[in-house]
């Protein structure tokens, strides 16, 4: 039996990190062929990919955050190869947020990430593809709008606790009222919006912009888009939302949230409009975003909250 040949590209912000040094040390102990590249500027991920596959590498581990692994996913996703053919992808996350890894339950310690990756078997996961006024882009976890990092969300713990993450960004952007609501047209197989929001959600993943839970229902693997949009809460919506804050009833935030499945979503602006594709900010009129089933083929447990059990 061939000893498996990994390729680990690590962000170059954690080059420093101890603990990772300590955990590919450990893995190359355990009979683990396991090379190291770090990324320094635009491009390189795309490059040490191209060669970890001329040099027949098994499995390829994004080291680093959502960026790093949606960065690395990308260069898999627009080979022309189809999943089978490409080397599998790990993930060893060292970022900031971590959204996808926290919603999946990968381990952020990371010889627990890696020993992951070493026993969990590869699965075929989708990618979401973004066409932004024509140019093309790749995300693993969400592409989300109507907030930003300007934007500081301030809500008692209490209350996130009674409503959850969604109603956390929520209320913060509502008592702040920082940021206006963005006038667009959101449209999908059997589902049509148009007017105001404050917060948009696409997911593949769960969760973004360090915790914000935008896609509660979203999968991995089952081949569609989730898509919530936050109305802005102006009229009827704010009044329904005051009444959720006041009874403390967490299923009533279905009532300020419009939610659907999609394979595809077309979000149409008259301004041009921003998008965080796993801290990505991409800026256009017209997204175009299309689940692509089965892209790439990823280490992740059997018992993984993102995984369908179908």
């Amino acid at each position: 039996m061939s000893r498996p040949h990994w390729r680990l590209i690590l962000n170059g912000k954690a080059t420093g990190n101890e603990d990772v040094r300590e955990a590919v040390a450990a893995l190359r102990e355990r009979g683990v062929q396991l090379e190291v590249r770090v990324t320094w500027e635009s491009g390189d991920a795309e490059r040490y990919v191209a060669e970890a596959i001329a040099h027949g590498v098994d499995t390829i581990i994004a080291a680093g955050g959502d960026g790093t692994l949606s960065e690395v996913a990308e260069t898999l996703a627009h080979r022309e190869e189809p999943a089978d053919a490409l080397p599998s992808l790990g993930l060893l996350p060292l970022g900031t947020a971590n959204d996808f890894a926290t919603a999946a339950e990968i381990p952020d310690e990371p010889l627990a990430a890696l020993e992951l990756i070493r026993h969990a078997p590869a699965r075929p996961v989708d990618l979401l593809r973004i066409d932004a006024d024509g140019k093309v882009w790749w995300c693993a976890n969400v592409a989300s709008g109507g907030f930003g990092t300007e934007v500081t969300v301030e809500t008692d713990e209490g209350l996130k606790k009674v409503l959850g993450g969604l109603a956390y960004l929520v209320t913060g952007v509502s008592r702040l009222g920082r940021i206006d609501p963005i006038q667009a047209r959101v449209r999908a197989p059997g589902f049509e919006w148009a007017g105001g929001f404050i917060a948009l959600g696409v997911g593949n993943g769960r969760q973004a912009g360090g915790g914000q839970v935008l896609c509660p229902e979203a999968l991995i693997d089952d081949g569609v888009l989730d898509i919530t949009v936050i109305p802005e809460l102006s009229g009827e919506v704010a009044s329904t939302f005051a009444a959720l804050v006041k009874g403390g009833k967490r299923g009533a935030l279905e009532q300020v949230a419009e939610r659907v499945q999609a394979p595809w979503v077309e979000i149409e602006a008259e301004a041009p409009l921003t998008l965080n594709l796993d801290g990505e900010p991409v800026q256009a009129r017209h997204f175009r975003i299309d689940c692509v089933p089965g892209r790439v083929n990823l280490h992740v447990a059997l018992d993984s909250p993102l995984l369908s059990r179908a």
